[in-house]
């Protein structure tokens, strides 16, 4: 396929990614459709298929973007300094997640259905950005805490990233859910996506210094 041809097909996805993060910012999943995203951009619905076959492949490949814009700061972090401290790689990674809100958003979801409806390709895509997020994560740890070892190492993002999972629900909450806690006596202690992760953070490097 001619160059040309390749930057407008990456052009068109990133349109129509672009038009489905507009509307997940002050919509749910699902609340968005196919012909709303279509009415965000050029294409009609038809062309949106030529590129995305479902509305959880344009999900799931919005989700690919968030890590890959991740992977960038923490590849960023690791060039940018010689040695941190635990308390200070705690305080930069709970920042670069602080600037990520739609990435949990995103993670928040249901990954079974967005995966189950979404072409092998697209799935191939996906699962190499987040294997890529773990491995950048990994070379942080290997150059700061020299002490971890594989194990360690291993240990850490096994621990970390499923605790990511669920950041967003327990960071953000709506009116509803709030006067829901409150009316039900739920001794509820409300954290920032930055305090909520430094603490984890911090608890998981003990000892490595």
């Amino acid at each position: 396929m001619p160059k040309g041809s390749e930057e407008l097909t990456q052009a068109r996805k990133d349109e129509i990614i672009n038009a489905c993060a507009e509307l997940y910012e002050t919509r749910n999943f699902k609340d968005v459709t196919l012909k709303d995203i279509g009415a965000k951009t050029s294409f009609t619905r038809t062309l949106i298929y030529y590129y995305f076959h479902t509305k959880e492949e344009i999900f799931l490949a919005l989700l690919q973007r968030e890590y890959e814009a991740w992977i960038k700061d923490l590849t960023e972090l690791r060039k940018s300094h010689q040695c941190m401290s635990s308390d200070q790689f705690a305080d930069e990674l709970a920042h670069s997640l602080e600037r990520r809100s739609r990435l949990l958003k995103l993670m928040s979801m249901n990954h079974y259905d967005m995966e189950a409806n979404s072409r092998m390709e697209n799935l191939i895509a996906f699962k190499t950005a987040y294997g890529n997020s773990m491995q950048a994560v990994s070379c942080c740890l290997e150059k700061f805490f020299p002490r971890m070892t594989v194990p360690d190492i291993q240990g850490f993002i096994y621990a970390f990233f499923p605790f990511m999972f669920g950041i967003y629900p327990y960071t953000v909450i709506t009116e509803k859910q709030r006067e829901a806690l409150e009316r039900s006596h739920t001794d509820y202690v409300f954290l920032s996506i930055y305090e909520i992760t430094k603490s984890v953070a911090e608890k998981l490097l003990q000892g490595f210094e």
